[in-house]
């Protein structure tokens, strides 16, 4: 079976981290994508509000540099939640686990730069929770002082500017 999810969208609320007993990072916060298009010659757009959970270092990396409003491509699986709530009713959504992450704002941006790091990591850093780092991007598995010295030049980044009406999904 294939479960595989691509979205790109804008963080609706800030990132809520937490830990497992166990210590591993669990953040969970939303995303709004949208998809626009023609009905009757009249331009509409359609929001779709969907759940994402981040696990391990990409939650931590998520709280770190990710704020409501910022902007992210997000590779992950599909996940159907079910509980019984206060009430006693049974409830259940489905929602997102993030297994890589995008960060598509751009420098110099308020949403995607935090804790005193440029806001570059975001433009151009990905951040993959279970493969080898692409050549491309930096590797925020890596030790923060090995990241800072695998960082490029801040003028060597370049600046990429998209149109929502560009992205091909």
């Amino acid at each position: 079976m294939y479960n595989k999810v691509i979205l790109v969208g804008n963080l609706t609320r800030d990132i809520e981290l937490r830990y497992s007993q166990g210590g591993m990072g669990i953040a969970n916060t939303g995303l709004a994508t949208s998809r626009k298009f023609t009905a009757n010659g009249e331009k509409r757009e359609e929001v779709c509000f969907i759940d994402i959970t981040f696990f391990a270092r990409s939650a931590e990396i998520a709280n770190q540099y990710l704020r409501k409003g910022s902007k992210i491509l997000i590779e992950g699986r599909l996940n159907f939640d079910q509980w019984v709530d206060q009430n006693g009713q049974k409830r259940s959504k489905h929602s997102v686990v993030v297994e890589t992450m995008q960060m598509l704002d751009p420098k110099n941006s308020g949403a995607g730069g935090g804790g005193g790091e440029p806001a570059a990591h975001g433009h151009e850093g990905g951040y993959d929770a279970g493969a080898a780092p692409h050549s491309n991007h930096t590797d925020y598995r890596a030790a923060p002082a090995q990241a800072k010295r695998e960082m490029p030049e801040q003028g060597l980044i370049p600046s990429i500017e998209i149109d929502e009406d560009e992205i091909p999904f």
